[in-house]
């Protein structure tokens, strides 16, 4: 299992009238929660599909919307990684106070594809080669 915090503050931008984060902006944090997770493993998206030829579309979200966030506050988008990916990658996600107290959570199903064509693609060896340790020790 793999777990991750990234710390962001709410911007103007990203809040509605009442100065609250906008309901869609959720997705654009699971996907900074994401990509920072990445990131901290040495990978960067763009490197794993420059490299391997495969993307990794999102097929699916769920979201759960408990507590509002409000503009300038600063929060922790926390991103955990579960199970092991086999024919998709599965984020899960939780947007937190930086007193801990709990936002919002989600999760987000991704799946790999070849950039040519779109067909299903296995786990690009880049992601395995970085992720392998942390499920290794879930075995033992």
């Amino acid at each position: 299992m793999i777990v991750h915090e990234f710390k962001k503050r709410v911007r103007y931008g990203e809040t509605d009238r009442m100065g609250v984060l906008y309901y869609g902006s959720y997705a654009m944090y699971y996907e900074i929660g994401r990509v920072e997770m990445l990131r901290s493993l040495g990978l960067s998206y763009k490197d794993v599909e420059d490299k391997s030829g495969i993307l990794m579309p999102v097929v699916s979200l769920n979201t759960r919307y408990i507590r509002p966030a409000y503009y300038d506050e600063e929060v922790i988008i926390r991103t955990t990684l579960k199970k092991w990916p086999e024919s998709s990658i599965v984020f899960l996600s939780e947007i937190l106070r930086a007193n801990g107290e709990l936002i919002n959570s989600g999760e987000v199903k991704l799946v790999f594809v070849h950039a040519k064509d779109f067909s299903r693609a296995e786990i690009p060896a880049e992601i395995v080669e970085k992720i392998r340790p942390y499920f290794e020790k879930m075995d033992r």
